[in-house]
């Protein structure tokens, strides 16, 4: 039975954009990608609905992107706590199980500018006002985060250090 009113909108809207949604969300996390849809959605029907929103998939993906970059950030804060108390063994760092594995090198507002302009060839325009950039930043941040990947690869082909 079809619900009506907003939460019915919402559910229909949902479904529509979840596996768009899903799909931006396995190449940002590290995490579960379902984990990131479903926080960004909590956290937006915690304040207002879907439907009330003028561009929802663009509304979602920006927050996925900042819920990811907030992520990766106390991440780092917790390596930098490690370091300060020495070695530690890390053996529960998995490998993200794809062939985006190398993406996942580079940072999220960067892996998320790579994905939307390359994969799903949105213009820089479009990316930039997702991730919080202007134009010529998103630009300027897709080229640095190919470079890197570029030489990484590179790297590892002559080293032979290939997974």
């Amino acid at each position: 039975m079809r619900r009506r009113g907003p939460a019915g909108d919402d559910r229909d809207l949902f479904a529509e954009l979840y596996p768009r949604l899903r799909r931006f969300a396995h190449v940002l996390a590290r995490q579960d990608a379902d984990d990131l849809v479903q926080e960004a959605l909590t956290r937006t029907l915690a304040v207002r609905s879907l439907a009330s929103i003028e561009d929802p998939l663009a509304y979602l993906r920006t927050a996925m992107v900042r819920i990811q970059h907030n992520h990766e950030r106390a991440a780092n804060r917790r390596k930098q706590r490690r370091i300060r108390i020495g070695p530690v063994e890390d053996s529960s760092r998995d490998r993200y199980p794809s062939d985006l594995a190398d993406l996942m090198r580079v940072p999220a507002r960067a892996r998320a500018v790579l994905f939307l302009t390359v994969v799903e060839e949105e213009s820089y325009r479009d990316a930039a006002e997702l991730v919080g950039c202007s134009q010529a930043a998103a630009r300027q941040m897709a080229s640095r985060a190919m470079r890197e990947l570029r030489r990484d690869i590179e790297d590892e082909l002559h080293t032979g250090d290939l997974p």
